[in-house]
């Protein structure tokens, strides 16, 4: 078998000038099963909210935003999809009523609204500064009841125009898809063939997003700067977000009030995408370092927030996973680029969703 392995290798040289790369798989840490895949579309950012699953939908030709059963998410509950020429649905969000949140292109550049529980109303979400192109909300996030809500937007002119023109495209590269946070980085925001390492000492051209919390309640609406990829506490009353400090990603939290600003993590390397456990006592989140910054290797993690314990629940060395969600108290919805057949060595092109559970229990 080893001689047949080198001749193999031996012919893919000469003959290709390939050298195929040996990728030893690890033993998963906690075992990882997929639960929803489309060979013609990418499934990405899931989000849960009661039996609510919202997930969003890309496909050659539309973005769209899907709301299934959570235990079987193969029931489709109700579709979000384009009505207009050019029109694009995007970064969907789960509400415990089975409302569903999104962002639209539909009225003028870019702008959040909320798709009611009943009938067919669309609610808007946040002020006329949105749809006048001053604010391009991107990675839309929201309590429980829909009554908090946060997003982030670049303040440089020249994100802005590219933001509200490939906010529909549907060519982008499945990385830049499932990436979200890479768009305000001037070494990632582009598909290339090697990236510099997200890590302490590597620094962005671009300026850092704000990030914006609205309160549907009292109509206020507050900046962050120098915050990205929020997360509201189910109670509405915290929010977890990622701050940027001289080319180093790390999880901040503060009360919505404005009070108890905490630095949760300080790796050198990147943490994102925050995720709060139903009962709001940890979160979830996304991270290289344990790859030391390398863009595409990206693995899950949960924060205890009494004791600050950081625990890692997924490891496979290729793959990028992402958009953690809790289903229940010890599930969690991700997606990743996860080879179905071999989830702890090879990654396809497509985007699916996967679940890991922190315990052996029945979900």
């Amino acid at each position: 078998m080893k001689f047949t392995l080198h001749v193999r290798a031996a012919i893919l040289v000469l003959a290709f000038g390939i050298a195929p790369t040996m990728v030893q798989a690890e033993s998963a840490l906690y075992p990882v099963n997929s639960i929803l895949a489309d060979a013609h579309a990418d499934i990405v950012r899931p989000t849960v909210a009661k039996q609510f699953l919202v997930y969003n939908k890309r496909t050659s030709k539309s973005y769209s935003v899907m709301q299934v059963d959570v235990d079987n998410p193969a029931t489709i509950l109700r579709k979000l999809v384009p009505n207009h020429l050019n029109e694009a649905l995007r970064f969907g969000v789960a509400l415990d009523n089975g409302a569903i949140g999104y962002v639209s292109n539909r009225m003028g550049p870019v702008s959040a609204w909320i798709r009611q529980a009943k009938g067919d109303g669309h609610i808007t979400i946040g002020n006329i500064s949105t749809y006048r192109g001053a604010l391009v909300p991107m990675n839309l996030h929201a309590s429980h009841d829909g009554r908090i809500w946060c997003f982030d937007t670049t303040m440089e002119k020249i994100l802005q125009s590219r933001a509200i023109s490939q906010f529909s495209d549907t060519t982008k590269h499945p990385e830049l898809l499932a990436q979200t946070w890479r768009f305000y980085n001037s070494n990632n925001f582009q598909h290339k063939l090697g990236y510099k390492p997200t890590k302490s000492g590597v620094l962005s051209k671009f300026e850092n997003p704000s990030l914006f919390i609205f309160d549907r309640n009292t109509g206020q609406m507050t900046m962050i700067p120098n915050g990205m990829d929020g997360a509201v506490s189910p109670d509405g009353k915290r929010i977890a977000f990622v701050r940027n400090t001289g080319g180093n990603y790390d999880l901040w939290m503060q009360d919505i009030d404005g009070s108890e600003l905490t630095q949760l993590t300080s790796s050198k390397f990147g943490e994102f995408e925050p995720a709060w456990s139903p009962d709001g006592k940890r979160i979830a989140f996304v991270s290289n370092r344990h790859s030391k910054g390398k863009l595409l290797s990206t693995s899950i993690y949960v924060l205890d927030l009494n004791s600050g314990h950081i625990q890692r629940l997924t490891n496979a060395k290729r793959a990028s996973d992402g958009s953690p969600t809790w289903k229940n108290g010890h599930t969690i919805i991700f997606h990743a680029n996860r080879n179905p057949s071999r989830p702890q060595e090879r990654t396809v092109s497509r985007w699916s969703l996967w679940q890991v559970k922190l315990q052996n229990e029945s979900s």
